[in-house]
């Protein structure tokens, strides 16, 4: 018997790193087990602002992937600043004061010239393309994934075009990400994004989220049916020898400019100041794109002697870190539209066997997961004295070699546990 086709359109894909290619990339891992067959779509030359060659090795030897040529507007942003461009393509964005006029630009021109972003001339080729696959391939149902949302409207136009069953992904929301303000929109093109949002809603067949909080926004938006199927973990037979001698909260992951936890700066420097047990054994190690406004918060804080960057590692190394450290650092913007947001790396930190010390908004779909999986503690941004209290309590367990993390719950975000999730949707 043949296995049912789909058709996965996507943009990230190995090698670019980060998060937002391994959600996909392993749901096309799991789906054959399901008697579905996936088939790929992605860009033949893309400008991914992180690469990370280890994920290719990840792909399943059998599927069939699709690429065709795409036309990104990096060529001429390099022309104006190389520097700028690849920060702002990787999501770091300078505060307003602290952007030069290049920057400003564009973000301006980011903005307001590429709706809903710079992958949009790959609408119409894509299109084309697909169409007559679709047709010749008797594939009865895609499946969009955005950020970038542009591939969004390349589902739009293949529903009308052959009525094929479509369900859109949301690894985030669309109009009310935090990122979104800083593009200096506008109010003609917010209302182009609010029009291209929710034509999407309301015409995809089926819509998957990430987290509640999106879809209770969603909800708010179409009737259309709205799942919820989170990022997840993976088995994986990478070791270490032992947990690191120091004690080390590590960050892994972009700690970006508005994500400067900067009462957590205060907290540490204060430990470091009273506790000399504490100043000998601590350090901070931020793996990842990492903001020069947060490496500044951390300076003035007094704290660079126990600064560690490490910068970009593959996610092998990125998962040997979890390993290791002593406490891991999950940390969110303070605010509304941030509730929502469910970094990918929290799932593998899950099953790290490290304590998370998370931070963010009040109510927050990452609160609710920590604290049911009983993997770590969760604090508001105002609570600087518990906050305090839980390191100091973390740091005496360290000291006496019982630091450890014992979740729960935990199978429900296996990779395979999501994507039969996901097959229930396409059937």
């Amino acid at each position: 018997m043949s296995k049912q086709k789909i058709l996965i359109i996507c943009y990230y894909w190995p090698p670019a790193g980060g998060p937002g290619v391994q959600r996909w990339l392993k749901f096309v891992k799991y789906l054959p087990d399901f008697g579905i067959e996936p088939i790929v779509y992605c860009p033949e030359n893309p400008n991914y602002p992180i690469i990370d060659e280890s994920l290719v090795d990840e792909i399943p030897n059998n599927v069939t992937v699709l690429k065709q040529p795409i036309k990104e507007p990096y060529g001429f942003a390099n022309m104006l600043s190389k520097k700028s461009s690849k920060k702002i393509s990787s999501g770091v964005i300078p505060k307003a004061k602290k952007q030069s006029l290049i920057e400003k630009l564009m973000l301006y021109v980011r903005g307001n010239y590429f709706i809903p972003d710079a992958r949009k001339n790959w609408v119409n080729p894509s299109v084309d393309f697909l169409s007559n696959y679709i047709s010749e391939n008797e594939i009865k149902t895609i499946i969009t994934t955005g950020p970038p949302h542009s591939l969004h409207l390349i589902g739009l136009n293949l529903k009308a075009q052959t009525g094929v069953q479509w369900i859109a992904d949301f690894r985030d929301p669309w109009t009310t990400i935090g990122y979104h303000k800083a593009l200096k929109l506008t109010e003609s093109s917010k209302n182009k994004h609010l029009t291209l949002e929710q034509n999407v809603l309301n015409t995809a067949d089926k819509i998957i989220v990430t987290s509640n909080h999106t879809k209770n926004e969603f909800q708010s938006k179409t009737d259309q049916p709205i799942t919820v199927i989170t990022n997840g973990y993976d088995s994986h037979s990478i070791r270490v020898e032992g947990k690191d001698k120091k004690f080390t909260l590590s960050h892994i992951g972009s700690l970006l400019s508005e994500r400067n936890p900067a009462v957590l700066w205060e907290v540490l420097s204060e430990l470091v100041d009273e506790i000399e047990a504490f100043s000998g054994a601590f350090q901070l190690n931020l793996i990842g794109v990492v903001s020069d406004d947060v490496v500044e918060s951390i300076h003035q804080h007094g704290l660079v002697q126990f600064l560690n960057v490490v910068g970009y590692v593959s996610h092998e190394e990125a998962i040997k870190f979890q390993m290791k450290s002593q406490l891991l650092l999950l940390i969110e913007i303070d605010s509304e539209d941030t509730k929502a947001i469910i970094p990918g790396k929290i799932f593998e930190y899950l099953i790290s066997e490290t304590p998370i010390l998370a931070m963010g908004p009040k109510d927050a779909d990452v609160e609710r997961i920590i604290t049911s999986t009983n993997t770590g503690t969760y604090f508001n941004y105002n609570q600087k004295k518990e906050l305090k209290n839980q390191i100091m309590a973390y740091f005496e367990s360290y000291q006496k070699n019982s630091l450890e993390v014992n979740g729960i719950g935990l199978q429900k975000y296996h990779r395979k546990a999501l994507t039969e999730q996901l097959v229930s949707l396409v059937r």
